[in-house]
């Protein structure tokens, strides 16, 4: 079937269309680098002719709370639109586990417009919620830090492979809609400050992580299971400590 990847030359949707070809499906990568543009509308009547599914990966250019309101909001209206005047019988969209507990975060808060926009809109659907990915836990020790001192809240967290979660989007795509959420985490649970301890360590970072309850994650207060899925959640076969020795 045609499957329309909508941020299809990014991190994870790159890897979806790989997956998908290899099955036997033909994915199309539509991004602004192919010349579809959800905000716009700009070749989305085009590339979904003939779709049967559409997966969107994509993300916003800019996390600023206004842009990304502005990102999701739009793009997802304009791209449910394209789909119901193309006859597509299958929205998937890719989220965050904990979404709906991350509200006082001004990205989480604007992947909840984009939830509700799907679930409101008439298309059979299925939203993945994915723990963070493997190669974004640095990334988490950055957006922390201040001066040395990164500050890091000790809770749950169960990071994911990539792949693991291109290859559970495209497992999702070609089954039937599930008009609801699954949830999908890697194998193992860590504790996020002594986790990122560790990697900064083995890294040879000079930065000082420092236990904190009330350090923020994207601007949003944790709880200590508010990043890790619910009992029924699909868990990934690939560890981190795995991946981490291959990156070295």
């Amino acid at each position: 079937m045609k499957i329309v990847v909508i941020g299809g030359t990014g991190l994870i949707g790159s890897k979806l269309v790989g997956k998908l070809n290899e099955h036997g499906h033909e994915a199309v990568a539509a991004s602004p680098n192919t010349g579809v543009n959800t905000v716009t509308g700009e070749g989305l009547a085009e590339v979904l002719q003939g779709a049967s599914v559409v997966i969107d990966v994509s993300n916003s250019p800019s996390w600023a709370d206004e842009d990304v309101m502005n990102f999701f909001r739009t793009s997802t209206a304009n791209l449910l639109k394209a789909e119901a005047e193309a006859g597509v019988t299958h929205h998937v969209a890719l989220s965050v586990v904990g979404t709906d507990r991350l509200q006082e975060s001004g990205y989480f808060r604007a992947k909840q417009a984009q939830e509700e926009l799907i679930k409101a809109s008439g298309i059979p659907y299925s939203i993945v919620h994915a723990t963070q990915f493997f190669e974004f836990v640095k990334g988490i020790a950055d957006i922390s830090t201040e001066g040395d001192t990164v500050r890091l809240a000790p809770v749950k967290f169960q990071p994911i492979y990539s792949d693991d979660v291109a290859a559970a989007v495209g497992r999702t795509a070609v089954g039937t809609p599930v008009n609801g959420v699954v949830e999908i985490a890697g194998p193992d649970v860590f504790q996020l400050d002594e986790l990122l301890r560790k990697v900064l360590a083995d890294g040879n970072d000079p930065r000082t992580v420092v236990t904190d309850p009330q350090a923020p994650y994207s601007g949003a207060e944790l709880q200590e299971t508010t990043l890790v899925p619910g009992p029924g959640a699909h868990l990934a076969e690939t560890r981190l400590a795995d991946w981490l020795a291959q990156q070295r």
